[in-house]
């Protein structure tokens, strides 16, 4: 077995199993071969934890990889025929004989211009300052002290786009300092690490995060809360009658209740933190947005609340925090796990961004890039099995 895709399942299993990098499986991983000519990377909409030796990988091209975005013809494509092209290239550039619909992710070239060792993630910890107004100013400050400072990254559609402005940002930080940068923060997505070690890659990984968290608020502790199951069952019922009437569709209705549902859900300012949009692509593709802030169960106006986002042209909360009663989550059994991760560490970074100098989230123009993107939608039916 080819040594650097046994790296490539180690790396991904160790930073897969930690709730803290990831969220909802999302992230990937590559390791360049030896030689320069090939990469092993994640398949797309397949989680990193469960990586194998014959499963959630492939092996590309690097030279073929690299051409897609140094390829200008594609750059001038409408955005529908562009992303179908790349996908397309990705999957010509593929060399191994993995067959069926296995695409390796969508951020392949992002990975193939970096270091031999990437690792893409999208840790709370750092989310609460890529989704913050002043964030990049906070996180230049925090690692001030780096022999070679770290990369900010303005927010760009994931994919081809994405690529292309780190592409731009890292070829000027090669002639200002002479090699690639080891950190970069991506605005609303999330952490990139390039290095040409595996131990460092991971050990960069735990000082970025530990980094970051020093200076942010984490969730205490609150007064033990004991919810009446009657009341759980009552809020199912409700949550269920304005999903069906709304949608036509039966939903199946999970209730969580934890810590840090209790103390973000205790906060005077939940209800506004939760009125920001969707703060990153996995936020708003796994969970539709935020979760709803319901008071007290009324069908009626949950009904009216749920008319009112598909009218504004949004996909309906599949989450909803019910005061003094906890978390609901309509999903698949399969897929719940993935949204109430993402949902729950939402309550983390709204409650630091907004403490950094406010919430910044995807506006209108880049949640329709989200809605639309073929590469998402693939991801997520990959993730639904």
């Amino acid at each position: 077995m080819e040594k650097n895709l046994l790296e490539l399942i180690k790396i991904s299993r160790i930073v897969g199993r930690d709730s803290l990098l990831i969220q909802g499986g999302g992230g990937n991983t590559s390791v360049k071969t030896d030689d320069g000519k090939f990469m092993y990377i994640k398949a797309s909409g397949t989680a990193l934890a469960d990586m194998s030796t014959k499963t959630g990988w492939r092996r590309l091209k690097l030279e073929s990889v690299l051409s897609i975005i140094k390829d200008k013809s594609i750059a001038c494509l409408d955005v529908y025929s562009r992303e179908i092209e790349v996908v397309s290239r990705l999957r010509l550039a593929c060399d191994d004989r993995i067959k069926g619909h296995v695409r390796p992710s969508i951020e392949s070239h992002l990975h193939a211009m970096l270091g031999k060792y990437v690792i893409h993630l999208h840790p709370a910890a750092v989310l609460a300052y890529a989704c913050a107004k002043g964030g990049n100013r906070r996180l230049q400050k925090l690692f001030k002290n780096e022999k070679y400072p770290p990369v900010w990254v303005p927010y760009a559609d994931p994919g081809f786009m994405l690529a292309r402005r780190v592409m731009r940002l890292v070829e000027d930080y090669q002639k200002q300092f002479g090699l690639k940068p080891a950190i970069l923060f991506l605005e609303k997505h999330g952490l990139l690490i390039s290095t040409q070690n595996a131990l460092a890659a991971l050990k960069l990984v735990q000082k970025v995060i530990k980094g970051c968290n020093n200076k942010l608020i984490q969730f205490k502790a609150v007064k033990s809360m004991l919810v009446n199951q009657q009341a759980i069952t009552y809020t199912k019922r409700c949550i269920r009658q304005a999903v069906l009437k709304v949608t036509g569709q039966k939903p199946l209705i999970y209730h969580f209740f934890d810590r840090n549902i209790a103390a973000f859900s205790a906060q005077a300012e939940s209800k506004r933190l939760l009125s920001f949009g969707a703060l990153t692509p996995d936020e708003l593709l796994y969970a539709n947005g935020p979760a709803m802030w319901v008071n007290k169960c009324d069908l009626g106006k949950i009904e009216s609340k749920l008319i009112w986002q598909i009218k504004k042209g949004v996909k309906p909360a599949v989450a909803f925090l019910v005061e003094d009663v906890g978390l609901f989550i309509v999903g698949t059994k399969k897929m719940i796990p993935a949204i109430s991760e993402i949902v729950r560490n939402s309550f983390f970074i709204r409650t630091n961004a907004n403490r950094i100098g406010g919430i910044s989230f995807l506006n209108k123009r880049q949640q329709g890039f989200i809605y639309n993107w073929e590469a998402d939608a693939f991801r997520k039916r990959i993730a639904e099995g």
